[in-house]
């Protein structure tokens, strides 16, 4: 009888072991779908806007069609992309900030954020009291490119070219008060060299002329100067990050070569207007680090030369704040103005 009794027991039916470990394996899933699910709790059907303060097509833009893609098969919830750019991106981030706090307008926004306290004296906003941070999202490389002309194979090489010619020669930038512009005077400022800048408007121009032999060289983004350089059409002496660069491993750190204090690049972040429930940023942060670590997303924004981040609302708060005081520093030390 009890022999019986332990066939029994130790008798397993294959179909029920089955079903256990399906549904073992499918519990992580079956919890991520709740979580997304719920992700929009809080939040109206209405639609959601992500203001872009600048141009379809720029780094912030991509970014914000490529979360905005994601969230809306999560939260099954219409989400609209707002190009509002001009006036160095202050139209659009004025709009966003006076916008409802109910988590149904955000700002997806980027260097000239932080860097417009000190370029403008009346800003119609307070870049970190009329904003709440959700997450920093992505970094994108600069790279410092000179014309293939230009008798610098390095850093070393570069400052000593431009002391034997202090006042003489010139680069270019897509605009005053740009990321590409302000690195170039931190750089300045460190190394203690003297070359003239010449505003474009926009990267075009200032690629061409670089290319050109034009202008002696200027930062640019290493997605637009990564093809150039591999054409021979300019040559890339450093990055401008603190670590080399993963989809370019072989160029050098400014750092590297003994350049210190300099480590900048182009940065994106999502915000929401000030008074935005705790609540809704949280659910906000938690699908969007879901959604950055999503291998395709990750392959997406890596073609455009962007490396997606995540991180939490602290996190980006802090950068936001140290940038600003960075900038304020180059800016008064250069007497950049805004135009």
């Amino acid at each position: 009888m009890k022999a019986t009794k332990i066939a029994k027991r130790a008798a397993v039916n294959p179909l029920r072991l089955w079903e256990h470990w399906f549904k073992l394996l499918c519990l992580p899933l079956l919890i991520g779908a709740m979580l997304d699910s719920a992700g929009a709790q809080g939040l109206s059907s209405r639609a959601i806007t992500i203001v872009v303060p600048y141009s379809p097509g720029t780094g912030p833009d991509v970014i914000a069609r490529t979360v905005s893609e994601e969230l809306q098969k999560r939260w099954n919830q219409a989400i609209v992309i707002d190009n509002k750019a001009g006036a160095t991106g202050n139209i659009g981030t004025q709009i966003a900030a006076r916008a409802a706090p109910d988590g149904h307008t955000l700002l997806m926004t980027s260097n000239p954020f932080t860097a417009n306290v000190s370029l403008f004296s009346n800003l119609p906003y307070d870049p970190i009291k009329s904003f709440a941070p959700i997450i920093g999202l992505g970094a994108g490389a600069l790279a410092l490119c000179v014309h293939p002309s230009v008798p610098a194979n390095n850093m070393k090489e570069f400052i000593a070219y431009v002391r034997l010619h202090q006042g003489e020669l010139n680069y270019g930038s897509p605009g005053i008060g740009g990321p590409h512009h302000l690195a170039m005077e931190l750089l300045k400022q460190v190394t203690h060299i003297d070359i003239r800048h010449v505003p474009y408007r926009g990267s075009a121009g200032a690629t061409q002329d670089i290319v050109g032999g034009h202008v002696t060289g200027g930062f640019l983004s290493l997605s637009i100067a990564a093809p150039l350089a591999r054409g021979n059409s300019l040559r890339i002496l450093g990055v401008a990050n603190k670590e080399r660069v993963p989809t370019a491993p072989e160029l050098p750190t400014l750092a590297e070569q003994g350049i210190e204090g300099v480590e900048t690049g182009l940065w994106f972040g999502l915000l929401a207007p000030a008074g935005t429930s705790h609540e809704i940023i949280a659910r906000y942060n938690d699908a969007i680090n879901r959604i950055a670590r999503e291998p395709h997303v990750i392959e997406l924004a890596a073609k455009q030369g962007i490396e997606i981040r995540g991180g939490t609302p602290e996190q980006l708060a802090e950068f936001l704040a140290r940038d600003i005081e960075t900038w304020r520093v180059v800016v008064k030390e250069a007497g950049i103005k805004a135009e």
